[in-house]
This record gives C-alpha cells, structure tokens and sequence, in this order.
C-alpha cells in the first residue's frame, strides 16, 4: 500500500505541468478580451489546487486536472465559485455524479450553497489528451462549448427547448433546479 501511495505521488507530481503552462492553457477557455485579467487555479506539485495568478476581472479559470484522461480547461463567472467549489469537495469525498447534484441541490434549497442571483456564464474548452503538449502547453483540435447558468429556469420561464433544435442551437438542461442552465454547443468539426 505505502509503495502504490508513493508510486500515485510521485506520477502525480511528474504529471502536473509548470504554473506557467497550467495558466496558458486555463486562460484558452477565456474570451480574449478577459484573459489578462481573470484568475487562475491550477495544481501544486502534491496535486492540490491552488490559485496560479490573482486576477481583477470577474472571471476564474481552472486548469486542466493532470488526474483526468482528457485535457479539459474552463473558465466561470466570480458567483458560481460556490457552486463550482462545493462540486470539487464532493468529487473529492468519491461522491457520484447524482449524488454531487442531489447534494448542491439540497443545500441550494435550504440556503446553505449560495447561487448566483443573475445569469452567470461557463466557458469548457476541451481537446483529447494527445493533442496537449503539457511542456509547452500548445492545445490542439480544441472544442469550446458555453454555458449559462440561471438557477431553477423553466423552458417555459427561457422558451427554450430541452434539447437542441438544430447542431449549435441552445437549449435548457435540468431545468427547474438549482442548476438549470443553457448549454451552447457548436457543431462539432472534423478534427475535434
């Protein structure tokens, strides 16, 4: 046991590239013009998150975690930092999919998990793991989906269909609940 901790360590701490590449590559999901100013997280050599660069603006980036199979970087609006982090706790406590969405919804509910009061918005820009070069932090073939989250949204509040009406159209998931929001997937090309 003491031998796979150390060899888990030690692929982990190999694993993470430099702060420097982890915000180049974070900032990828950022509309242009909120890239110098948006702030960082990313991952220490322990493999913890911690912030990479304080920014100014209102946007936070997370870097791609090191521990997942495909490179995957995102950037969310200031307000949904609750609800984002209170996500990464549960998945970190082995908590499932389901149970990570029951849980944020119980405490959205009872006021304990605090939500956005306006639409916030949630930019996911993703690549497979061979098109990241992790020393240099070049990202190719890369897929930008957007997001915007407004709690407990209706298709009927929105107009909105529940799922796309055509490639690219929006459309509303989990509506009604805590994290209904509307999801904006571009038709996917050739080479992503």
């Amino acid at each position: 046991m003491i031998i796979s901790l150390s060899f888990q360590a030690a692929f982990t701490q190999n694993n993470i590239p430099s702060a420097e590449v982890q915000i180049k590559t974070a900032l990828l999901a950022a509309p242009e013009n909120k890239r110098d100013s948006a702030t960082v997280y990313g991952f220490n050599a322990n493999g913890d998150m911690v912030i990479l660069k304080q920014g100014a603006n209102e946007l936070i980036c997370v870097a791609d975690d090191p521990k997942q199979p495909e490179f995957s970087v995102a950037c969310y609006h200031k307000d949904l930092h609750a609800f984002m982090q209170r996500g990464r706790e549960l998945r970190k406590l082995g908590k499932s999919h389901q149970e990570v969405f029951d849980i944020r919804e119980k405490e959205a509910k009872s006021g304990e998990l605090i939500l956005p009061k306006q639409p916030t918005s949630l930019y996911v820009l993703t690549a497979k793991d061979a098109d990241y070069n992790k020393t240099t932090g070049e990202v190719k073939n890369t897929y930008l989906r957007s997001v915007v989250y407004i709690p407990y949204a209706t298709a009927e509040s929105t107009g909105l269909p529940l799922k796309p009406a055509a490639p690219g159209m929006p459309w509303i998931m989990h509506p009604g609940t805590h994290g209904a929001h509307i999801m904006i997937n571009p038709p996917a090309t050739a080479k992503n």
